[in-house]
């Protein structure tokens, strides 16, 4: 198993522990080695061994409520030390077949998505690395067991996408964007 492999699936893990209806969660993705080297004390703080060579999960603050996801991923860049980033966020999906009743209007179409009968929830777990290198998994609130989550590399393209441009160093406009709040980063789950 890879370490972006490793790393989504315990983040998947992590949340299935704290449960559905939260809020998304944007993590940098950092090697263990480089974090010790930086970051010793926070190292120590996540338990990260000496000689193991891992992806540390460094949740960052609040996406903002008021913007969709993906347009809140467009400001973001991250800064060299960051291998990767990886995002947990739920969603609900509905049959293509009632795709032409959903109402236009932006919050109508929410509210009738909340209350269809063939609404599913599902979280999503994306994680994706500089190298180009993609992992995602997948749980189904109607099967909420850990061995009913799909995982593999390109379950959830356009998200994969999305956050692979915040890696992006090629992008004319990257300077100007603000970097992640790489010195308010917090361990996974604290």
């Amino acid at each position: 198993m890879s370490l972006l492999e490793e790393v989504v699936l315990d983040l998947e893990r992590h949340s299935a522990l704290e449960g559905w209806d939260t809020a998304p969660r944007l993590y940098a993705l950092v090697r263990s080695v480089e974090l010790r080297r930086a970051e010793p004390e926070l190292a120590d703080q996540l338990g990260l061994q000496s000689d193991a060579d891992t992806l540390a999960a460094l949740e960052q603050p609040a996406l903002p409520e008021q913007s969709a996801v993906e347009d809140a991923l467009a400001t973001i860049a991250w800064p060299d030390a960051v291998e990767g980033c990886a995002l947990v966020i739920e969603r609900v999906v509905l049959p293509p077949e009632v795709e032409e009743e959903i109402p236009e209007d932006e919050k109508e179409a929410v509210a009738w998505a909340a209350e269809h009968p063939a609404r599913e929830d599902v979280r999503m777990v994306v994680g994706v690395l500089r190298d180009g290198t993609r992992h995602s998994a997948l749980r189904l609130r109607r099967h909420d067991a850990d061995d009913e989550v799909l995982a593999g590399p390109d379950l959830v393209p356009a998200l994969a996408e999305a956050l692979a441009a915040t890696l992006d160093p090629d992008e004319p406009d990257a300077a100007a964007r603000p970097a992640a709040a790489g010195d308010q980063d917090r361990p996974a789950g604290g």
